[in-house]
């Protein structure tokens, strides 16, 4: 027995699922029609099943979604290049932002490194829309050392950990945001505009 192909209305009331959180119909539409579907899912500005659950904040539909969709989908871009993780941001989701990066098959911090059309990545979202807790969060957890060679290693094992590290982070309108990072109580994100 073959497996249906969704029609186009099949594919808009699945993404309304998403959109809504409703896990029933979410499930009921892979039962029906596979999970190579749920990868092929888009509305008409190219966004996904992703796009929708992570932009709403339904952690159940992420969940139930994330071991059947295709890891790529993660940092699937949309019209506007931005990622799930771009909309999670957008709409102060922590929790789900934090299941994106950390999901074990994902491309981790990676995604935190994806701009959209906009010039931002899902940091800049965050500062953009003055989200302190995930900006600091982004910034905790993402690649803040590009380079792996042996001589950074060397200057890392004898930094002092009981040394405030200071880490400012210039987005792409000008604004920085500067935070110190210690083994101390934190302190807040603070922006500033560029002197420059």
């Amino acid at each position: 027995m073959s497996i249906p192909v969704p029609s186009p209305e099949d594919y808009e009331e699945f993404l309304l699922s998403c959109r809504y959180g409703d896990v029933d119909d979410i499930r009921q539409f892979v039962d029906r029609f596979g999970g190579d579907a749920l990868n092929a899912a888009r509305d008409e500005r190219g966004n996904t099943a992703l796009h929708m659950v992570c932009a709403n904040g339904h952690q159940d539909a992420l969940d139930f979604l994330l071991p059947l969709v295709s890891p790529s989908l993660l940092c699937s871009q949309n019209d506007a290049q931005s990622t799930p993780l771009h909309w999670a941001a957008l709409n102060q989701h922590l929790a789900i932002a934090r299941t994106l990066v950390e999901f074990p098959e994902g491309p981790g911090v990676d995604l935190i490194d994806i701009k959209n059309t906009a010039g931002r990545t899902p940091l800049g979202e965050a500062e953009n829309v003055g989200w302190d807790e995930g900006a600091k969060w982004f910034v905790e957890v993402m690649n803040l050392d590009e380079s792996t060679g042996k001589e950074d290693a060397e200057a890392d094992a004898a930094v002092d950990p009981s040394q405030d590290i200071e880490v400012e982070i210039q987005d792409a309108e000008g604004q920085v945001a500067r935070m110190t990072l210690s083994s101390r109580a934190p302190e807040p994100l603070s922006r500033t505009a560029d002197p420059s």
